[in-house]
């Protein structure tokens, strides 16, 4: 294999920087002078933001994996493994993985080989003889089992996955093997969460056989799928945007550490002006009272509509996780000195907003309005939800074990 192999990394289609993968399996980052240069330049990640608003050009190599703002892109876990099998590529080398799956990545980033090549130079001839290079080479982060897909042109409707390319403007996201009926509880939760006002994408729970394309290996399914808009893909083209940890500038694996809800609030304050605290808030307390306790760094994400300002990007991932682990009342995070959901109450709320230089009466006001609006959502609605009846007695369990739910209502 050559000592040197070089990636362009384009945000929009504009070629921003590189990454060259080095002996000895090194990777070096570095923007490229025409866009060091721009005073109007998009922004890229908010971690190459210095304390004075100023471009951070300096990056350390990195061993092995790419740097956190490009290794957060990839797929983690099985989704991982089963898209490097298909592309014949070792999950674990990251550079490379990125080479054959940058060309739909979460955003409007996209990576290119520089000197074009279809595959790594060395890599071809190590691929498996089933291996087809240009399988899924959409890439989406995350750890469940989910494509991109577009719409069927069929009459009847549906949604295809497609074989090879780019994929679409929905996120199919399959069935669990290991948990019954995340789909259902996914779209019950983000459908509850549109209620009380909060900002989601277009949701839909499709049954399988209405999605073709479906791939292969990835063993039985049972139940629905749930496709979600992307918010991230428009007619008029792809949208920026990064989650926390690319944000913080942390490895996936470190998603639930390294950072509080405090720190991720300071962050909103000083970028997103009230609209995205109080979407925030709403967004806290509502996990809090649904037991949702999985909302890491990389289930919070910020956009740029204009390619240079954040906001807040809309909700996803708001599932209710008390029935999948029992007895588990933690929190992804801190919320500032606690994870415990039984200890979220007033206190603990306003020594997070102090912590994170938010505005108290703006953090209480909105955390009374969603108590306020969940009780009577949840109470008019559960029984329309297609959530499990197990994991609707959990919820109605849970949510008045949660300070907030008492003293706010």
């Amino acid at each position: 294999m050559p000592d040197v192999s070089v990636l362009d990394v384009r945000l929009n289609g504009r070629a921003i920087a590189t990454l060259t993968h080095l002996q000895g399996d090194r990777t070096i980052f570095a923007f490229n002078e025409d866009y060091v240069g721009d005073a109007n330049r998009p922004t890229l990640s908010l971690s190459y933001k210095d304390n004075l608003g100023g471009l951070i050009t300096n990056s350390r190599p990195t061993q092995r994996v790419v740097p956190p703002f490009f290794s957060n892109l990839l797929p983690e876990g099985h989704l991982r493994r089963y898209l490097a099998e298909r592309a014949g590529v070792n999950p674990q080398r990251e550079f490379f993985l990125l080479w054959m799956l940058g060309q739909d990545l979460p955003g409007a980033l996209s990576i290119h080989p520089a000197e074009g090549e279809a595959l790594p130079p060395g890599v071809a001839e190590d691929l498996p003889d089933n291996a087809r290079p240009n399988a899924y080479r959409f890439s989406l982060a995350g750890v469940q089992l989910k494509f991109s897909a577009l719409e069927s042109g069929h009459k009847s409707g549906g949604l295809t996955i497609p074989a090879e390319g780019v994929g679409g403007s929905w996120i199919v996201k399959l069935p669990s093997q290991q948990f019954a009926g995340v789909p259902e509880n996914e779209f019950s939760m983000m459908r509850l969460a549109s209620m009380i006002g909060m900002d989601v994408p277009a949701i839909e729970l499709i049954d399988l056989d209405a999605i073709s394309g479906m791939p292969e290996g990835i063993g039985e399914l049972k139940g629905q799928a749930l496709a979600v808009s992307r918010f991230d893909r428009t007619a008029d083209g792809p949208v920026h945007t990064e989650d926390f940890a690319q944000v913080f500038g942390v490895f996936p694996d470190d998603k639930y550490k390294r950072a509080s809800y405090a720190n991720i609030g300071r962050v909103i304050g000083t970028e997103t002006g009230d609209a995205g605290i109080a979407e925030y808030i709403r967004r806290l307390v509502f996990s809090a009272l649904i037991g949702n306790g999985d909302m890491h760094l990389k289930n919070w994400s910020l956009i740029y509509p204009d390619s240079r300002t954040a906001a807040l990007s809309p909700a996803y991932d708001l599932v209710s996780t008390i029935p999948y682990i029992v007895g588990e009342d933690t929190s992804a995070l801190n919320y500032s000195r606690t994870k415990k959901m039984t200890e979220l109450n007033t206190e603990e709320l306003r020594y997070m907003a102090a912590k994170a230089l938010l505005p108290e009466k703006l953090v209480i006001d909105t955390a009374t309005e969603t108590v306020q609006r969940f009780r009577e959502a949840w109470e008019t609605e559960k029984k329309n939800l297609p959530i499990a009846e197990k994991a609707t007695s959990m919820i109605d369990a849970h949510a008045p074990m949660v300070p907030l739910y008492r003293e706010l209502s």
